[in-house]
């Protein structure tokens, strides 16, 4: 994690694969945000979803996403 995202909240997502005719497919679903702790050591995350699955993938937002 850089200096620069300290302050940033990340993306949570609940991702669920899936087929369609043989092709494999992901669907991302934003579920919540996670904030990194001052220490650096951890995340604070609060969820608006909970994943179906039990799985969650906590991403660095893309460039101009809030």
């Amino acid at each position: 994690m850089s200096d620069t995202n300290n302050n940033r909240p990340f993306n949570v997502y609940s991702v669920r694969e899936y087929e369609i005719e043989g092709d494999k497919r992901s669907e991302w679903i934003r579920v919540g945000v996670a904030f990194p702790n001052r220490d650096g050591k951890g995340f604070n995350v609060q969820l608006t979803a909970l994943p179906l699955d039990g799985k969650l993938v906590i991403r660095e937002p893309k460039a101009g996403e809030e």
